[in-house]
């Protein structure tokens, strides 16, 4: 076998436009069992051990493809962006469970027995949504009852509302609640945009990059892109959609809000980025400059990227907020898949070391070392930024992490801190070696027609820079090889990751990582790494949303003020605990515990224990 003719085309096309337990002040937390002994510990320079064991903790499915559009008529278009993955308590047992989307058949919900182990419990729960191509998901207690609920996106299949009707079972509510929605939509974001004490809901929408024609065996919309990329990125933009709640009915705001975007984003996180009580909006864009939006208090946004943020990513996709460098405030992180993909076709291998070699490059135009020696903007580089409205001059050709200055200001520091990677899709975080430093983890990589890419592992070397440690932690190689079972057109098929989150799902104070895979079966890094003390809350709020969505958690300990926010979807199609977890590496005292909860209000916990979760509920 062999391409089609037009898929051949398309890859030229490809190359010619290159796209592509204690008291919290200074006490010693003395809440463990007597015959309790602390866990062992490990050196600070050592990375975690981690173990693929998706097969041993029973998740036993696979996302499948659309093999009209990633097969042997492989297209260029956002089918190959993948899936999302979800990870919530959504039964109310204490255990986080795992939720799974899927292009090609059912989604799949993972009951967590307790133990981490799991027990599919799809069909029962009536969330399995076989019927339309899924991408993205977020479970939320949208009417503060006490449940979680659920909202799924769709690629032109129709966005679903799931609300949680008890006993572990879901109702399509999607009409009632004023959620319907056809297009092409991402990461469903969830955030108090107006402080009323409910949560909002943001919808990043892209483009229509599908065409009319309607494959009925499969539930999808054929994907342009057949004759060349040029067919996808000049589609018409979609739009932004946001919706205002009102006692668990919302109303589209989308215009007064003023977040209606620029089209093709991407993913969303929401934050106070100047600490003035209400709630910001970051959105990536996959083709031009990100978007920093400021909340005026009363939930209408106002874009000052460029004057809070200067350039950002070209082609972003995930983002998220973390404090790299333990000094208290949150930092972000946004990541760039399309301005690495200048390489093109390469079933041979030939450009692999060239990419090899520009891993961690920053190329000055689209089309990467090919025309690094220029001075001055390719006239079809600067066709292309006219006909999809971007500005050369207010974007970045990769990773761009910013480091929160305080008072609203941020310093790009993506390049001295060792975050700029090759093809990453996603952004999971969380402290993996429980040493008191936020790592990362980006899912990473194309498949098929294009060559094995790893994973990254990203560990946090005390804030002052990050080394990738995937080989020596056990995240690579992959277990069942870099290739696919299957050839596709004779063709060694790679693996590829596309979204991931984490969670603490056995309880041992170490967080694992779980990833959705493209065409392939999940991965779930389970932590086996010498262990640490621990401080673990779960949030609850009274005066706002029971979630406890956007608060952020302080903990003292010496010179550093680690610091989490409780945070819903994002990352790029993902959903990691609400379980805020913080290392403490040998040290079994912490300084001082806060909470500030959305709005501003701060609140002070008494009697932290020490590795355990502790429940926080919100107090005026």
């Amino acid at each position: 076998m062999s391409l089609r003719p037009k898929t051949k085309f398309a890859f030229q096309w490809l190359l010619a436009i290159g796209l592509v337990a204690s008291i919290p002040i200074g006490l010693y937390v003395a809440n463990r069992p007597k015959d309790e002994s602390p866990p062992p510990m490990a050196e600070k320079s050592a990375p975690p051990f981690f173990s693929d064991r998706a097969e041993e903790v029973g998740l036993d499915w696979q996302m499948r493809f659309l093999p009209g559009e990633q097969g042997a008529t492989f297209k260029i278009n956002l089918y190959d962006h993948g899936s999302g993955v979800v990870v919530a308590d959504y039964d109310g047992d204490g255990h986080d469970d795992i939720y799974f989307l899927n292009q090609l058949g059912p989604n799949a919900l993972f009951r967590n027995r307790g133990d981490g182990t799991f027990e599919d419990v799809t069909a029962a729960a009536g969330v399995t949504l076989g019927d339309r191509v899924c991408v993205a998901a977020s479970f939320v207690d949208y009417d503060n009852n006490g449940t979680q609920d659920l909202f799924v996106t769709s690629t032109r299949g129709g966005n679903v509302f799931f609300k949680n009707v008890g006993e572990g079972r879901f109702a399509d509510v999607t009409a009632e609640v004023g959620l319907a929605h056809v297009g092409h939509s991402q990461t469903p974001i969830f955030f108090d945009a107006d402080n009323d004490g409910d949560l909002d809901l943001f919808v990043p929408n892209t483009a229509n990059w599908t065409e009319d024609e309607f494959n009925s065996a499969s539930h999808y919309f054929l994907g342009k892109g057949a004759d060349g990329f040029s067919q996808v990125i000049l589609s018409p933009k979609e739009f932004n959609s946001m919706y205002r709640n009102h006692n668990g009915v919302f109303e589209d705001v989308t215009e007064e809000s003023g977040l209606r975007g620029r089209g093709w984003a991407g993913d969303a996180t929401a934050f106070d980025y100047d600490e003035d009580g209400d709630m910001d909006l970051v959105v990536t864009s996959m083709f031009g400059r990100c978007q920093l939006y400021q909340n005026d208090d009363t939930g209408r946004f106002k874009d000052v990227t460029l004057e809070v943020l200067g350039r950002t990513s070209w082609g972003g996709l995930g983002t998220r907020t973390f404090d790299y460098d333990n000094d208290g405030r949150l930092d972000l992180f946004i990541v760039d898949m399309h301005s690495d993909m200048w390489m093109g076709l390469d079933f041979d291998q030939r450009t692999l070391d060239l990419a090899r070699k520009h891993e961690t490059t920053k190329f000055r135009f689209r089309r990467g070392p090919e025309l690094e020696k220029r001075r001055s903007l390719p006239q079809d580089e600067e066709q292309l930024a006219l006909q999809v409205g971007y500005d050369h001059k207010e974007v970045i050709f990769g990773n761009v992490c910013f480091h929160n200055e305080g008072g609203g200001k941020f310093r790009e520091v993506s390049d001295p801190l060792g975050l700029e990677t090759l093809w990453p899709w996603g952004i999971a975080t969380g402290d993996f070696d429980c040493d008191g430093d936020e790592d990362v983890f980006l899912p990473t990589g194309m498949g098929f027609p294009f060559y094995y890419w790893p994973n990254y592992l990203l560990m946090n070397q005390g804030g002052a820079r990050f080394q990738n440690q995937a080989t020596q932690a056990g995240i690579e190689p992959p277990r069942h090889g870099l290739n696919l079972s299957d050839k596709i057109v004779d063709h060694p098929a790679a693996r590829s990751s596309r979204s991931a989150a984490t969670g603490d799902f056995d309880g041992d104070g170490r967080l694992e990582i779980v990833v959705n895979n493209f065409n392939d079966k999940p991965y779930f890094f389970a932590n086996d790494s010498p262990g640490h003390h621990y401080l673990a809350f779960r949030l609850r709020g009274s005066q706002n949303n029971r979630d406890a969505i956007g608060a952020v958690l302080r903990v003292w300990q010496g010179d550093k003020i680690m610091t989490r926010q409780v945070q819903a979807a994002c990352g790029y199609l993902s959903q990691s605990s609400r379980v805020i977890h913080f290392g403490l590496g040998d040290a079994n005292v912490v300084d001082r515990v806060e909470v500030v909860w959305p709005g501003g209000a701060k609140q002070k916990i008494e009697n932290v224990k020490l590795n355990a979760i502790n429940e926080i509920s919100e107090i005026r």
